[in-house]
């Protein structure tokens, strides 16, 4: 699983959800001719992102060329149940990438563009969000 492989401060908060807000950086196609944009606002977990590059890999094989442009690098923490207050926080369950509207997830280039609608569908049924085709002009 996507998970880093050092981390300074092991657990963090999980902060104030920014609805209505567009992501900033990240929104244009920067290495690929074709990528998949998100569209909602949501976390998307270390599993859903390796699930959904699977299913792009599965796609093409060897050829072709894929950039993912999100890491999950934010630690979600649990108390076990039946756990009483206080005691400190919890351990690390899983990793996620907090995602806004506008961040382009994976960027793909060496392929048709049929192909890399293809491979993206497949991937868009593995994440939990909306998301949208789009290309270099």
């Amino acid at each position: 699983m996507l998970a880093p492989k050092k981390t300074k401060h092991r657990k963090m908060q999980k902060g104030r959800g920014r609805f209505r807000q567009v992501d900033t950086r990240g929104t244009t196609l920067t290495f690929g001719k074709y990528g998949l944009r998100a569209l909602e606002e949501k976390w998307l977990t270390a599993k859903e992102i390796e699930a959904a590059r699977k299913a792009i890999a599965f796609v093409f094989r060897k050829e072709g060329k894929v950039w993912m442009r999100i890491f999950p690098d934010k630690p979600i923490t649990r108390k076990p149940p039946e756990v009483t207050m206080g005691g400190g926080k919890g351990d690390v369950e899983f990793y996620v990438f907090p995602v806004k509207p506008g961040r382009v997830i994976f960027e793909i280039d060496g392929v048709s563009e049929n192909a890399a609608r293809e491979a993206f569908r497949l991937a868009a049924s593995k994440l939990s969000i909306k998301t949208q085709f789009i290309k270099k002009e």
